[in-house]
């Protein structure tokens, strides 16, 4: 009995040799393939969404498809309203603080019709608020829109809350105590629009090549233009749209 004893110790002992070994050389075989500064190769990824996130795990950038594509967020948190996510295939770029600062959205296809659509959009946010430089192609079967465009954006209410309270004036019932509200917060000071196009450079459907400057208000100052048929021409227009001076006379 002494003996059958002092063998099954032996035998334990053994045991917790052998599975520390084991366990030692799998340390070993995790370390060596997750060295290299903790870089894994792939020859192809297939994944709904990465999101590239910090080492504390903020996010910030999703690269996802359609159904997957984030919400609206700020600050890490969606909006209020929101504005939901499932619908913009690409990628989302998030600044330090959690905030959506831009991305590149794209799709395009036929409908039940044999009619298509094609867009394609990179975008870069004012902070706090909504994009103002962005290149846009957009497709609406065969009605092409392409350009630069930069934007004017108010530095303050952020966009979240300015936002907020447009959507909250618009279900007033009509009347002129809502369209003051709403004219209010289009233009919060005197010549000032809360947004206002200011630059693009780009073709519209008619195939005219363009470069528009506009003023505070988004209304456009000065036109360069290329017509379809070749045609140049040089705009100044005043605050009502109505050309002034142009060129060749």
């Amino acid at each position: 009995m002494e003996q059958q004893l002092l063998k099954m110790q032996k035998d334990l002992v053994r045991l917790k040799w052998y599975a520390g070994t084991l366990t030692l050389l799998f340390a070993v075989v995790a370390f060596l393939a997750f060295s290299n500064g903790n870089a894994s190769q792939f020859k192809e990824i297939s994944a709904e969404r990465i999101n590239i996130i910090e080492k504390n795990g903020q996010l910030r950038m999703a690269i996802s498809n359609k159904e997957r594509s984030p919400e609206v967020m700020a600050y890490g948190k969606p909006l209020t309203p929101p504005i939901p996510g499932g619908n913009r295939p690409g990628l989302i770029f998030f600044n330090d603080e959690g905030t959506e600062n831009g991305g590149l959205v794209f799709m395009g296809g036929k409908d039940s019709s044999g009619k298509y659509t094609a867009t394609g959009h990179l975008s870069f946010d004012q902070y706090n608020q909504n994009q103002v430089l962005y290149l846009t192609y957009s497709d609406e079967n065969g009605d092409q829109y392409t350009g630069l465009h930069v934007d004017d954006w108010q530095t303050s209410p952020a966009f979240w809350d300015w936002r907020a309270e447009y959507k909250k004036t618009q279900k007033l019932p009509d009347g002129a105590e809502k369209e003051a509200l709403l004219k209010n917060l289009m233009e919060p000071k005197a010549g000032v629009k809360a947004v206002a196009q200011r630059v693009f450079v780009g073709k519209d459907d008619s195939k005219t090549a363009m470069v528009t400057l506009s003023d505070r208000m988004g209304k456009p100052r000065l036109q360069m233009l290329v017509d379809s048929n070749g045609t140049a021409k040089l705009n100044f227009l005043d605050e009502q749209g109505k050309v002034t001076y142009s060129l060749p006379k």
